[in-house]
């Protein structure tokens, strides 16, 4: 009995190893997984024009040629081509808009004190109507 207690006690006494291997793997394997879907997910990206001189005849022409023009004001009003309407309505005026001229790209005039949830809802009324890309113009203060 004295043997078996003492066969017990020493198995016991053993230090605990814990095995790391598995463990290892896996965050190998997650670590693989983030390198090989990172460049596939789609992040929007806003490309900013140059302040030099030589652009800004460009810019203030390509403000005045644009077919749509929505202006969002400081009080969060939106306008679309000088009528103001509300985000639903401007999201109708969008798709018939679209249906007319494909190839257009909205104008967004957002002013810098009006919140950034009405650019939000402006862009997502956009893109439910079918434009591929929107000008963003922004006046300097």
């Amino acid at each position: 009995m004295k043997r078996s207690l003492s066969l017990l006690k020493s198995e016991l006494d053993e230090d605990p190893n814990v095995n790391l291997t598995p463990l290892i793997d896996v965050v190998f394997v997650v670590l693989i997984m983030f390198i090989l879907v990172a460049p596939l997910v789609e992040i929007d990206r806003i490309q900013l024009a140059t302040s030099g001189e030589e652009k800004k005849a460009d810019m203030i022409s390509f403000q005045e040629n644009g077919e749509i023009k929505i202006h969002v004001y400081k009080d969060n009003t939106i306008w679309l081509n000088g009528v103001p309407l509300t985000a639903d309505e401007l999201k109708l005026h969008l798709i018939n808009a679209h249906q007319l001229s494909p190839h257009a790209s909205p104008q967004i005039f957002h002013d810098q004190e009006a919140h950034f949830g009405t650019y939000q809802s402006v862009k997502n009324a956009a893109e439910a109507a079918g434009f591929e890309s929107l000008d963003l113009i922004l006046k300097p203060r």
